[in-house]
């Protein structure tokens, strides 16, 4: 619980506005046959929504492992980067998230 005046705490903050992810690392997905879908090092930062924001948040709570937190992750990338929220890529299976250089996070 956030101390009094000082506003809400980081889980509630991430879970009303969203988290941004900066990470470098191998990024491949899952699509149709004729695609390009081998992984590549990217560079990204993207504002994941709060739904997201809030899954991260649970699993870490939780004691869950880096694998899935990097699982939750992808499944936002994959909607926010690769879908751009459900305008384009609508046949995209899976993102995998690999070879991971670094990962950052902030509100």
């Amino acid at each position: 619980m956030a101390a009094a005046g000082k506003g809400p705490g980081p889980a509630a903050s991430a879970t009303t506005g969203g988290i941004v992810i900066g990470t470098r690392a191998r990024i491949g997905y899952t699509a149709p046959v004729g695609t390009t879908d081998d992984a590549r090092l990217r560079h990204l930062t993207v504002a994941l929504p709060p739904q997201y924001a809030a899954r991260l948040f649970e699993a870490q709570q939780a004691g869950a492992p880096d694998r899935k937190l990097q699982q939750i992750a992808a499944e936002g990338l994959k909607e926010v980067y690769f879908q751009d929220s459900g305008r384009r890529a609508g046949s995209l299976e899976e993102v995998r998230f690999t070879g991971i250089e670094h990962v950052e996070s902030d509100l």
